[in-house]
């Protein structure tokens, strides 16, 4: 068989016409560019890739969407346009000899009748980097044009030597009008759809299809298809879909998350973003979308305590024992009931009081060292405790703030280039934190002095000092 009889079978069963047992969402394929929906931004009218298809100048392109947001049917409408031989790969089920057959082929196809052969390569992320590295030749000669298909972000899954070559379109999931739109083609089609059914269907069960696909018009249409031939029609020959048949009809979606693709990144940025913004509802949301779909709960966990820390702070410092008491107890219980642990920790985290400044802190300093602001240590805060360190000056001069009122004196700790730099800066949250210590200390330390001077028989030297040591323990000791 040749590349183009390759095409035309593949044409055929995109139609309907003789194959009466394809599934719905097969037979509803679009055939042409304008029977697609949902991706006007990428071939609507004018728009770059439409204009490529329609003029025949098309490249090799990576097409990166969601599942059944219409990646295949996209292709197999380009090598209709442009009645180019067509060839199809899955790369989860066929890997290096396959793909060097249809590689073979194509360049026989060019030599003999001088035409591109179109390889579209479905789930092309799951090629390794020699699979992949063993398309560059045909695709830089141009011997095939490639379209791969994929699910998870190129950028990561696909080697940078073949992304060089290629044009990168996002398809966008598709919406709820767009599912219903395609839904009620199928109902009215006599040729490829539903339509030598009288099918009445309810609003309700319509919306319940759009809604539960998640934008997967494969999904929604075998579900619709499921709820027409499974209901019995009544005296007069109509089919009645409703709220409860759809919903009998259309399983449970999966939840749209992979734990190494796009998905994953968006989902756990989403989380950490939510709790940094003090939404509890949204921090609680996506935790619950992670632990569906299976998230590690220790990598889970290990996020909280870095936002502890990175957004919480010095704000609440607790936040960070908190979240690494978190981290210990779901280790120590394990999962399902460390679902209660983190979901007790991130609502903590996203109600607590939020202050970077100690993790802006660590950025400045650290950006001022790589930038080889570098200065020597001062002599008298290096190490003195060897024979020979007296002599060289070091230590000498070093004062011992616990020797000082307070604990505190002032002296030079930074390097001679760096004096009067700063990297902290105290922000209105960790100085309203301070003030709220301070004030619960003070009261804390005048019923402390209260009970010495009612209690405790003592002179009254003793209880005078006592009191006024509890006394400054109070704000001044802040």
């Amino acid at each position: 068989m040749d590349m183009s009889d390759q095409m035309n079978l593949f044409s055929a069963a995109a139609s309907a016409g003789g194959h009466s047992h394809a599934p719905l969402a097969d037979r509803m394929r679009p055939q042409t560019l304008d029977e697609i929906v949902g991706q006007d931004a990428l071939i609507g009218k004018g728009k770059l890739l439409r204009r490529a298809i329609e003029t025949n100048r098309l490249s090799s392109i990576i097409l990166w969407g969601s599942a059944g947001c219409g990646k295949t049917t996209l292709a197999s409408v380009i090598a209709k346009v442009t009645k180019r031989p067509f060839a199809r790969l899955n790369a989860v089920t066929e890997g290096l000899p396959e793909l060097r057959k249809l590689i073979k082929k194509a360049e026989e196809e060019q030599q003999l009748y001088g035409r591109q052969t179109i390889l579209f390569i479905d789930e092309v992320h799951r090629f390794n980097k020699a699979q992949q590295d063993g398309l560059l030749p045909s695709v830089e000669n141009g011997t095939i044009i490639l379209i791969g298909a994929t699910t998870q972000n190129p950028y990561f899954s696909i080697n940078r030597a073949l992304l060089s070559r290629s044009l990168i379109f996002q398809l966008q999931p598709l919406t709820k009008s767009d599912i219903t739109s395609l839904m009620q083609r199928a109902l009215t089609d006599r040729e490829r759809g539903l339509g030598a059914y009288h099918v009445e269907i309810s609003e309700e069960a319509l919306d319940h299809f759009a809604n539960f696909s998640q934008g997967d018009a494969r999904m929604a249409l075998n579900a619709l298809e499921l709820s027409v031939l499974s209901s019995p029609a009544d005296e007069n020959g109509t089919i009645h879909v409703d709220l409860a048949v759809a919903e009998e009809s259309i399983q449970r979606p999966a939840v749209s998350y992979d734990g190494t693709g796009d998905e994953h990144y968006d989902i756990i940025s989403a989380f950490i973003k939510s709790m940094r913004g003090s939404d509890v509802d949204a921090a609680l949301y996506y935790l619950a979308r992670m632990l569906d779909a299976g998230e590690d709960p220790l990598f889970i966990a290990r996020r909280i305590v870095i936002l502890s820390c990175e957004d919480i702070g010095m704000a609440d410092p607790q936040a960070l024992v908190i979240a690494q008491s978190a981290a210990d107890a779901l280790q120590f219980v394990g999962m399902p009931e460390g679902r209660i642990i983190l979901g007790q920790a991130v609502t903590y985290m996203a109600s607590a009081p939020k202050s970077n400044c100690a993790y802006m802190g660590i950025e400045r300093a650290l950006a001022d060292v790589r930038h080889g602001k570098n200065g020597a240590v001062p002599k008298h805060l290096r190490d003195s405790h060897y024979p020979g360190a007296k002599e060289l000056g070091h230590g000498i001069g070093y004062k011992y703030p616990h020797d000082y009122p307070m604990h505190q004196v002032e002296q030079q700790y930074l390097p001679d280039n760096l004096v009067g730099t700063r990297y902290y800066f105290e922000d209105d949250t960790v100085a309203a934190r301070k003030i709220g210590d301070a004030t619960c200390s003070a009261h804390k330390h005048r019923s402390e002095a209260s009970t010495i001077a009612a209690h405790q028989s003592e002179d009254d030297t003793v209880t005078a000092r006592k009191i006024g040591d509890a006394y400054k323990k109070g704000p001044a000791h802040e």
